[in-house]
């Protein structure tokens, strides 16, 4: 029996005020695809935004904004505003929806990320061995890289979201410790 296989991909960007949200799946040839319904939820929210087939064509490639997902209801098109780091709920389905769908936690890691690497800038690191202080914060920056993929692990593979969250808020904590004049 053919089964369409849905699968959805939200790689990871820099890019502070976009989510995008890739349709990975494999349709059946002998099955209608009809009735998609994309719907994703922001950190702290309990409501979904839906997109449906006009906005999800197959194969489809979602560029989102604070816009799209309400979080930004001024502006909008001109100015865009950041959008959060945390987990996002990503549901996909086909007709039958109840039946035929797939649910993803993601695990948004933009601010955070580009904190660090502005961090990363800001140290004035040759191609020798550092000396003590710059080692140390080197060991704790690649801790903090460490915190953020176990964190992404727990959200995603492991469907633990509070450890997740746990951790991430520990990487944050580790970050704030640094004197980066462009971060947070």
């Amino acid at each position: 029996m053919a089964n369409h296989i849905l699968s959805l991909e939200a790689p990871d960007t820099l890019n502070t005020k976009i989510l995008r949200i890739m349709d990975t799946s494999i349709y059946a040839s002998t099955i209608p695809v009809e009735c998609a319904l994309l719907s994703v939820t922001a950190p702290g929210f309990a409501y979904s935004v839906e997109f449906t087939d006009s906005e999800i064509p197959q194969g489809f490639t979602r560029l989102l904004t604070a816009c799209d997902l309400e979080l930004q209801t001024q502006n909008c098109g001109t100015a865009f505003s950041d959008l959060p780091d945390g987990i996002y709920v990503i549901r996909y389905s086909v007709s039958p929806n109840d039946v035929v769908y797939v649910e993803y936690n993601h695990l948004r890691l933009a601010s955070i990320l580009n904190c660090y690497n502005r961090i990363l800038c800001e140290l004035d690191i040759a191609g020798c061995d550092p000396d003590a202080d710059k080692t140390k914060k080197l060991e704790v920056l690649g801790q903090v890289r460490m915190y953020l993929d176990a964190a992404k692990a727990k959200v995603e593979i492991c469907h633990e979201p509070a450890k997740g969250m746990e951790l991430y808020t520990y990487a944050q904590k580790l970050l704030s410790k640094f004197n980066c004049t462009s971060c947070y």
